[in-house]
């Protein structure tokens, strides 16, 4: 598992986390009863408080996507991935939308927009 934070990416690094491991458990990267790194493992290895990976953790229990077993950790429960897969859409649809508007509001036009896209999906 490879967990990518961007100090200066948009997102609280929480957050980030939280993006990342929903898209391991919905690409199967993360299958349901494996064991996820500790807290401060976790917290250690990305160079974070382990008051930010507590609360990406607790993010994703809340949500029912991992549970927490006393005195052994985290683990990936059962989960549904096209509802996941949904809500995963819906928030990007979102962020789009404010984009956009961004976007409109800079004078740029669609197709420079889908230049600009393209260009950054490729990297």
């Amino acid at each position: 598992m490879k967990i990518t934070i961007l100090p200066q990416g948009t997102l609280a690094i929480y957050e980030q986390i939280v993006n990342q491991l929903k898209n391991e458990i919905v690409t199967g990267g993360l299958k349901a009863g494996e064991a996820l790194p500790s807290i401060r493992s976790l917290a250690a290895e990305l160079g974070v408080s382990v008051i930010t990976t507590k609360r990406a953790y607790e993010e994703l229990e809340k949500e029912g996507l991992i549970r927490s077993v006393a005195g052994k950790g985290f683990y990936v429960c059962e989960y549904n991935t096209d509802y996941l897969r949904e809500k995963q859409l819906m928030m990007l649809e979102k962020r789009l939308g404010e984009v956009i508007y961004e976007a409109k509001q800079a004078g740029v036009d669609c197709e420079e927009l889908i230049e600009m896209v393209g260009a950054l999906y490729r990297e």
